[in-house]
């Protein structure tokens, strides 16, 4: 196995990272420390056997947990694209035909969200699955798909303020100028439609919302807040909110995850600089706010004990925060230690 897939199925399975990484195989095996390589191999060789173990009994999409039992989804929720990008990698990795059926099956049952005008979460949902299903086939049925939900995902863009909304249906005001850090993640859906159609308006729009996302999220010390509301008739923008963090004030960890990436990929997807200064700025923040022990916390700014639950979650983003910082070498020697 290459260590590109390697590394995917080891650093991001279960993700949108898993599916998303752009990197040439060669450049990711460039990245991969030979000494890190038996225990890359050994981690992907027990998430397998995990998946071996539990995917034939998956009921659905599998969601989160209650009682230390999975709860499912049957039309995925936000997380559908991740349990079919994970059967990819793990086919990926071990060869097995059953992940391979297993994925197919589970990213179809996900073709009636392709018209889904009332989410901003189609990439997390196509991209994993569908895109991935295309590259790893070649029927156009996933690539055409992939494509007609990030058709309707532009239908979720205010001109006005040059933002992908959040949440809630395109006829209900509430929530209409919301906008959340989490949409980074799903702009590559944008990217990779209008690579495909050669038509600039898909990225476009990713361009115009990461622009915007990056002049008023982004604080001086490199933090971020998880929302940020503005005025849906006029675009202007009102000021930083949460809803996963512990204050408009606070930085949630997981967030500022999706931030690093999003920038990240939008850098590779335009070449624009600027973009890649962002991801490097909120990648030197979480650097800076880890603990001890390495893993984030649920909220870096959050006031600590009772409040300093851990969010491993968040530091899935790692591999592409040393990609970033491979070029200032003062950066890579901090990423290293810790």
């Amino acid at each position: 196995m290459s260590v590109s897939r390697r590394a995917l199925l080891t650093t991001a399975a279960g993700t949108a990272v898993a599916a998303t990484s752009i990197a040439p195989p060669a450049q990711a095996a460039q990245k991969v420390p030979g000494h890190a390589a038996a225990t890359l191999d050994a981690t992907a060789d027990y998430a397998v056997a995990k998946l071996r173990a539990v995917a034939p009994g998956v009921s659905g999409f599998p969601v989160g947990t209650k009682f230390e039992k999975w709860t499912y989804s049957q039309n995925g929720d936000w997380v559908g694209g991740f349990w079919p990008g994970t059967l990819w990698m793990a086919w990926l990795h071990s060869g097995e035909e059953r992940f391979r059926t297993l994925a197919l099956a589970s990213a179809e049952k996900l073709a009636p969200r392709q018209d889904d005008t009332s989410t901003h979460d189609l990439g997390f949902l196509f991209y994993p699955s569908w895109v991935t299903a295309w590259r790893l086939t070649g029927d156009d049925k996933w690539r055409t798909g992939a494509i007609r939900a990030a058709s309707s995902l532009i239908r979720r863009y205010n001109p006005k303020g040059r933002f992908i909304r959040a949440w809630g249906a395109l006829n209900d005001p509430a929530n209409a100028g919301r906008v959340i850090m989490d949409t980074m993640m799903n702009l590559d859906l944008l990217a990779f439609a209008s690579s495909q159609t050669g038509d600039g308006k898909y990225l476009d729009i990713a361009v115009e919302h990461a622009r915007t996302t990056q002049r008023n999220f982004l604080r001086p010390d490199g933090s971020t807040p998880h929302v940020y509301d503005f005025d849906p008739a006029s675009g202007a923008p009102l000021g930083p909110g949460t809803v996963q963090g512990y204050s408009p004030a606070s930085c949630w960890s997981r967030g500022q995850a999706w931030g690093i990436y999003g920038f990240t990929t939008i850098y590779r997807r335009t070449g624009r600089r600027e973009f890649l200064t962002t991801a490097r700025k909120l990648a030197d923040f979480a650097l800076g706010a880890l603990s001890p022990d390495h893993v984030p916390v649920w909220d870096y700014l959050a006031p600590q004990a009772p409040h300093d639950i851990k969010d491993a979650s968040a530091g899935r983003s790692w591999p592409v925060v040393c990609s970033t910082c491979r070029e200032r070498p003062a950066n890579r020697a901090t990423a290293r230690r810790r």
